[in-house]
């Protein structure tokens, strides 16, 4: 946590900290191929064999931190520094800038997980076969088919049936009301008819 003083007076300070190799992976040389950067690379620095760091010359003000590594991802922090020389880390939040939840300092880097920079390929399941609408249209009428000659074998199907069969029937029949109604217009329009032939023929 030393500060050196540049030409212009302001003081510059040393963020330090530890990075630590992603659990259960056997790693070599991972301390060459990680990097740390400050504020998007404006400061980088340097691991050492035991994975400790030491970014030099950097000003007061706030800083993200972030380890860059060409495999493993590691979650950045952001540095605050005063003018006093005061160290004060808390985790980055782009979403909730308001929130802050403070992480110890000297900094402890840890592996959230491995990149991805390929999708993986679909495979090939049974399952999508099946659920398939296509295959499903062609299934449920053989099944239909196969199940149904059983069904009606059954004599409670059979009665069911019948008593549905019935039912429909009694629906399509009209009601007594209409027939009379169809009855009564019916005799009236007939009588009308008979009585203009009638006078037709009179005045023939």
């Amino acid at each position: 946590m030393s500060s050196v003083e540049d030409e212009a007076g302001n003081s510059r300070y040393v963020i330090e900290g530890r990075v630590f190799p992603p659990e259960n992976q056997v790693l070599s040389n991972w301390q060459v191929e990680t990097r740390i950067h400050v504020n998007g690379g404006e400061y980088i620095g340097f691991i050492k064999e035991d994975g400790s760091f030491a970014v030099h010359n950097v000003p007061t003000g706030s800083h993200v931190v972030e380890v860059v590594h060409p495999d493993y991802m590691y979650e950045p922090v952001r540095v605050e520094i005063n003018s006093k020389g005061k160290y004060r880390a808390r985790r980055v939040n782009y979403i909730q800038t308001s929130q802050v939840i403070q992480v110890p300092y000297p900094l402890r880097m840890k592996a959230l997980s491995k990149f991805r920079y390929f999708q993986i390929r679909e495979q090939w399941r049974l399952t999508d076969f099946l659920f398939n609408p296509m295959v499903i249209m062609m299934i449920l009428p053989l099944l239909l088919i196969m199940v149904l000659p059983k069904m009606m074998n059954d004599p409670e199907t059979k009665e069911d049936l019948k008593q549905i069969t019935n039912l429909a029937k009694m629906s399509e029949m009209p009601e007594m009301s209409e027939v009379i109604t169809n009855l009564f217009s019916g005799g009236a329009t007939a009588k009308a008819s008979n009585s203009k032939a009638k006078q037709i023929k009179k005045r023939q």
